[in-house]
């Protein structure tokens, strides 16, 4: 009888192997075989995610500089630039609009649309730019009075935005730039653009926060000011790209008339875009409220861990951005077919960075302790913080990948808004108000709630994937002027 289970076993485990093995080849297969879909995926994907990286680098070198200077500077600007991270977010929307427009026209070889569709992104983007400016330079005080109770917060606070509120005037017009860049096969030089503006943001960071040749130490004020000079670069830098040969610049006559059915078109995607982008904006922003509301050590830790996600992330959303535009490209060229077939490989993918992020966020724990000068208190909250997330960005990394890349491609831009309002706004958000309002749970706990939306969206989204609802040509023929 022990000879037949035995026997019954082996069998068992040997079929269990094979399986596995049959799935790893099979993932294998179509993951890594298709030399075609791998070099175009690197080509789009590595030079957004240096961009992705170089961009959080800024946040990072805040952080240490800032950090190394006094705690409270460090978690004042983390707290005064979740107003840059809101504005982001309603310029995501349309600069999103934009390359999932943008991508399929250009995948049907129709330049003057692109065009069009740039100069629309302008506009928009223009308006929502000098809002922001406008109350970062006039009201900063009621601004930051919306993160934080605590006096010596806000005023460190309100020196970096009187500055810095100059940049977020010049932030959505570069992002257009940059966007278009990437869907007309220049996304390299989008990489070399942003990499060029963050090191000289590092650099003059140092320069000003620490004064350096003889200048000033400026501590807040000095981030605020390589800030703007970083932003005026780009943007210059941007400008003088897009007049080069093969290169698309806005064209005077489009920026001041637009096309109808395109417009309509470009509502159509942005709208859920930005009623997507607003409840992820302004509910993450309100989870570095309920730290700043617990005390400075916690806003602290969680400024930290903030710098680190973003760092991490960089990968996540490279694929995300790079596969988008190639799903794109092949629907709008009306290859239904193949588009389909490269959003199933971009989801294996999602998984794979999803455990690999996970992996390197615990590895990385022990080491940004070394680099941040933060108190006993506030390092065990970064410790617990950093282990939470380490579970949060398998979430982090599927969805962004599947939800802003694969769907976005297909114009699918709902089903992003509808989950957030229900994981984010109906269970995170909710659970860690009151346990920072009303039940005063530990710090942890709180933080927990808040990472409860992207693990929870994890089969829905997976359900919603395979209706392949966003296997559509959104393209139109239009005329032309």
């Amino acid at each position: 009888m022990g000879a037949v289970l035995c026997r019954i076993e082996t069998t068992w485990i040997l079929k269990s192997v094979n399986r596995k093995r049959k799935v790893f080849v099979h993932m294998k297969d179509h993951l890594f075989s298709d030399r075609v879909f791998c070099k175009k995926l690197i080509q789009l994907t590595a030079p957004i995610a240096l961009q992705s990286l170089m961009l959080a680098s800024v946040a990072a070198a805040d952080a240490i500089m800032l950090g190394s200077v006094a705690q409270n500077s460090m978690s004042a600007v983390s707290l005064a630039t979740q107003i840059q991270f809101i504005q982001n977010m309603i310029l995501m929307a349309f600069v999103s609009a934009a390359g999932i427009l943008g991508a399929q026209y250009w995948g049907k070889g129709d330049v003057h649309t692109v065009n069009d569709i740039f100069c629309m992104c302008l506009r928009y983007s223009g308006a929502v730019s000098l809002l922001f400016f406008l109350g970062c330079v006039f009201f900063p005080r009621y601004l930051m009075m919306i993160f934080t109770n605590e006096e010596v917060l806000i005023d460190i606070g309100i020196r970096y935005l009187k500055v810095a509120g100059w940049s977020y005037l010049l932030t959505g017009i570069s992002q257009c730039y940059l966007a278009i860049m990437k869907v007309s096969d220049h996304a390299s030089q989008t990489a070399v653009i942003s990499s060029g503006a963050v090191i000289l943001n590092i650099i003059l960071n140092a320069v000003f926060i620490f004064g350096l040749f003889g200048l000033p130490a400026m501590e807040v004020q000095g981030a605020a000011l390589a800030t703007l000079i970083a932003r005026v670069a780009e943007l210059l830098w941007c400008i003088g790209c897009s007049l080069k040969k093969g290169y698309i610049h806005p064209e005077p006559r489009r920026l001041i008339r637009g096309n109808a059915l395109l417009a309509a078109d470009f509502r159509k995607c942005c709208f859920p875009l930005l009623g997507a982008s607003l409840f992820w904006g302004v509910g993450f922003t309100s989870y570095t409220a309920f730290m700043g509301h617990m005390g400075t050590d916690a806003a602290a830790a969680n400024s930290v861990a903030s710098v680190v996600r973003d760092l991490i992330c960089c990968l996540c959303n490279g694929i995300s951005s790079g596969g988008g535009i190639l799903v794109g490209h092949e629907l709008g060229a009306g290859n239904l077919k193949r588009g389909k077939l490269y959003g199933d490989r971009l989801a294996k993918l999602a998984f794979l960075c999803g455990f690999l992020s996970t992996g390197i966020m615990l590895l990385a724990t022990p080491v940004v302790l070394r680099f941040v000068k933060l108190t006993d208190k506030a390092g065990k909250y970064l410790v617990g913080m950093m282990i939470i997330m380490a579970i949060y960005m398998i979430g982090r990394a599927v969805n962004t990948i599947i939800i802003n890349g694969v769907f976005a491609a297909g114009g699918d831009t709902m089903f992003d808004m509808y989950s957030l309002a229900v994981m984010m706004w109906c269970i995170a958000v909710p659970l860690a108000a009151a346990g920072t309002f009303l039940f005063h749970w530990p710090v942890l706990v709180v933080y927990a709630c808040t990472c409860l939306d992207e693990i929870g969206k994890i089969p829905w989204v997976m359900i919603h994937f395979k209706k392949y609802i966003w296997v559509k040509d959104l393209t139109r023929e239009l005329p032309q002027e």
